[in-house]
């Protein structure tokens, strides 16, 4: 760094700095709600001060502004820092856009939206300032809509929300910041809530803050920050439940009942019937189901069980966040590497009801399955709209009020623990549904009804031949 002289001031790479640097003790403040530790010190006779919300915060910084003396380092006039930390000064929107930059590349369309939602909740609470502050609608619709997401398609930003942008540039805390424990709790309490201020759902906050937490990894990575600040902090969080809930469950004759009431609805119900059909008899994810062609009906015999075969999902993440600029965008399946397919036996039920659909329907020998009346991709308000009449149609009103069969992917617990109270080994159950057995055992531990007698029979009946041999 060269050092130079601008009107009798020394410059160090272009900045006037100063090697004149003292340190005072912490300066304590008790107010009514908080009580604030100060940092203070002079670079050149001028003085600043730097406030923090506990007294080991402010002490690290005060030891950290002493070592850059004592090492000889010049500070910049103008900040009072040392001038090796004015190259490392990133303002919050900045490094979380190059943290978007970083991942987008390589992350699924899903995880991109889910960056794009949780950095837009965490960067409200890193605002440095009210003061002129825009709408928060508005707000939210650069950070989320544009700043994570359509920039990166060279998209353009409306005139009317560059005033917003010009705003959150200019007010968005350093990321040095967050070393701060008060500030990075203050992240993690935005994080758990929803907008309107009520707790939000644990698992999404789970989800929020594991992106959070890689983002401040990063920033570690790269030398912004030199620890984890949410490592250190005790978080008390709901824990998130797993497993499903067997409320939800429908029972052989409720599903045979909700099926033939969708393929009876109005409009898109024969065309959707085939579709709750797969999640039901064959443990389909919608997105799994929604992708099928012919040919994945690898065997659908007159008589008998059949089998169908695929290694293509195509998930639903908004237009913003897939490549193909469309809802939707053809992946791998979920857990497994590109190319690799699964296997799933097909219920003699399904197999009638997917012929039936195959020649009702015309479709193609390589076309796709799940259509619209005009040719494109079946639209999810189509089938999700079906659902909700047909169970209305089909439950009781106690039933209907329920979270019975609500959701589609609630067919698919119905089919995975149908299996599993069938007594079909966990190791086959997961492989048909594309999970791990661990995860399969977890999730559906609630799901799996009436074998605890059987399992108390059987330890029963092999302690008594135990004894017996014993007697003997």
């Amino acid at each position: 760094m060269s050092n130079q002289h601008q009107g009798g001031r020394p410059v160090w790479g272009g900045r006037p700095a100063s090697l004149k640097v003292n340190v005072w003790k912490l300066h304590k403040y008790v107010g009514k709600r908080a009580t604030t530790y100060t940092v203070r010190w002079t670079v050149d006779g001028t003085e600043f001060r730097e406030p923090f919300g506990t007294r080991a915060a402010a002490t690290a910084y005060q030891a950290e502004i002493v070592s850059a003396r004592q090492r000889g380092e010049p500070f910049d006039t103008a900040s009072g820092k040392p001038l090796s930390w004015l190259k490392e000064q990133r303002s919050w929107l900045e490094f979380a856009c190059s943290y978007v930059d970083m991942k987008w590349e390589t992350a699924a369309p899903n995880s991109r939206r889910s960056i794009a939602e949780a950095l837009t909740d965490v960067t409200e609470a890193l605002l440095s300032t009210d003061r002129s502050m825009p709408d928060r609608s508005l707000r939210r619709e650069v950070l989320r809509d544009w700043a994570f997401s359509t920039r990166l398609w060279g998209d353009p930003l409306p005139e009317r929300l560059k005033p917003i942008l010009r705003w959150l540039e200019r007010n968005t805390v350093d990321v040095s910041a967050l070393s701060d424990p008060v500030l990075a709790r203050r992240s993690l309490e935005r994080l758990s809530r929803k907008l309107d201020g009520t707790l939000a759902a644990a698992n999404t906050t789970k989800r929020k803050r594991m992106v959070f937490n890689n983002t401040l990894e990063y920033a570690c990575e790269i030398g912004l920050l030199p620890a984890n600040p949410i490592k250190h902090i005790r978080w008390t969080r709901e824990r998130a439940a797993p497993m499903v809930n067997p409320n939800v469950v429908v029972n052989a004759a409720q599903a045979k009942t909700l099926l033939k009431s969708i393929g009876e609805q109005p409009g898109h119900g024969p065309r959707v019937k085939a579709f709750y059909a797969l999640l039901y008899y064959a443990a389909l994810r919608p997105e799994e189901a929604i992708c099928l062609a012919r040919p994945n009906l690898e065997r659908l015999p007159d008589q008998g069980w059949g089998e169908i075969v695929f290694s293509e999902a195509e998930p639903r993440a908004g237009t913003k966040y897939n490549d193909s600029r469309k809802s939707r965008q053809k992946r791998q399946l979920k857990h497994r590497a590109t190319g690799e397919d699964r296997r799933v036996p097909v219920h003699p039920d399904l197999v009638e009801i997917l012929l039936w659909h195959v020649e009702e329907f015309n479709i193609a020998p390589g076309g796709r399955l799940f259509i619209g009346p005009r040719g494109g991709v079946l639209a999810e308000w189509a089938y999700l709209g079906c659902l909700a009449k047909a169970r209305e149609a089909a439950f009781t009103a106690e039933e209907a009020a329920s979270p019975l069969a609500k959701e589609p992917y609630d067919l698919r617990h119905a089919a995975v623990s149908t299996w599993l109270n069938a007594g079909v080994p966990a190791a086959q159950v997961a492989d048909w549904a594309g999970h791990s057995v661990d995860v399969l055992l977890r999730v559906y531990a609630k799901c799996v009804a009436g074998q605890q007698a059987a399992a108390l029979d059987r330890i029963q009946r092999s302690m008594e031949e135990m004894t017996r041999d014993d007697d003997d």
